[in-house]
């Protein structure tokens, strides 16, 4: 494939530094905004046609480097048995962890659920423009364990998540055993069905102490990385919030980091293993500024990427839903237009 994404994944010079953005294909597009009107948050993602036609939305509306897989990382908890609804202040398991006696006990795993988002995939390479690259991706097992015990995303300290954590190690350690597997199990689907390049979003990593995040969750972050790893696809994470933490990150766990906005660009590189690309890192709110002030903040990243080869240009997280959509496009554009040489 002939991709600037894939080419710099896999440390080959470009002419450019590639550009996509977490949560592009969503409430920032009007064309999504059009699809909402007919369909439910879930319909759109249970339904393959439907969600390829989201998923490549930012690459006809925003002109990005590559398209990522329009789901959710709550399918996993889905797959493991719990209920989930959509609703309009975010996702609500109707049996959370938190009110359970025995929670690893009460997790049924059921591979099948997932087949939906294998479709999705089939029909994205089907219709997808030639040379995109597909991004698939899952959530990393602290973020997923928080949202299976407390029920609710509102409150993202996560109370009782990290009340289980600290009262019974041993039981939310099984948990995040049971999150590994089943994410294993779908990662490796995703690349069956031609997924290029693979996503862990650990966006709740800096909840907890560093020296207890690579005691309890690493150990499966870990072994999801590997295992995609293994079979020649680029992996690249993103351990929102771990600060100093990315010193011990290796090569063989990842072949890229995307950095928060809490870190400079510069002081990351330093940090970062130097066989570890970065990705990132601007602040997701300062796209809802103006044209005039995004530019000096995109300009200070492309001064990095002017020495860096290894950088992927992107936020520190998620798109926001008010974003101005033009300003994306403005993002987007003016990284393309950029004399970098």
């Amino acid at each position: 494939m002939n991709s600037i994404f894939l080419d710099t994944l896999n440390g080959k010079e470009t002419h450019r530094p590639p550009v996509w953005f977490m949560r592009q294909a969503g409430r920032s597009l009007a064309s999504y905004q059009k699809m909402k009107e007919k369909y439910s948050f879930k319909e759109m993602m249970e339904n393959p046609e439907l969600a390829a036609k989201v998923t490549l939305l930012p690459i006809h509306d925003l002109g990005v480097d590559a398209a990522i897989l329009f789901s959710d990382i709550l399918v996993i908890p889905e797959a493991l048995g719990m209920k989930l609804e959509f609703q309009g202040k975010g996702p609500v398991f109707e049996n959370p962890l938190k009110g359970i006696s025995n929670p690893y006990k009460s997790l049924k795993a059921d591979g099948t659920k997932l087949n939906h988002v294998y479709k999705a995939i089939d029909e994205i390479k089907r219709t997808k423009p030639e040379n995109t690259p597909l991004i698939g991706f899952c959530g990393g097992p602290l973020t997923t364990f928080c949202f299976m015990v407390d029920g609710i995303s509102q409150n993202h300290n996560f109370p009782e998540a990290m009340a289980l954590l600290y009262k019974n190690k041993a039981e939310a350690i099984r948990i995040f055993e049971a999150i590994g597997e089943m994410s294993i199990e779908y990662a490796l689907k995703q690349v069956e069905h031609g997924i290029d390049a693979f996503q862990l979003f650990e966006t709740h990593a800096g909840l907890i102490p560093e020296d207890l995040y690579f005691e309890v969750v690493m150990p499966v972050a870990e072994r999801i990385m590997k295992a995609v790893k293994q079979t020649g696809t680029p992996v690249i994470y993103l351990p929102k919030g771990l600060a100093y933490g990315v010193t011990r990150i290796t090569p063989d766990q990842c072949d890229f980091i995307s950095v928060d906005w809490q870190m400079n660009i510069n002081q990351a590189r330093k940090l970062i293993h130097p066989e570890i690309g970065i990705q990132g890192n601007i602040d997701p709110r300062a796209i809802l500024s103006t044209p005039e002030t995004i530019k000096p903040i995109v300009d200070k990243l492309l001064e990095f990427g002017k020495t860096e080869p290894k950088w992927i240009f992107n936020l520190g997280h998620g798109i926001l839903a008010n974003t101005p959509f033009d300003n994306i496009k403005y993002v987007v554009d003016y990284v393309k237009e950029v004399n970098w040489r």
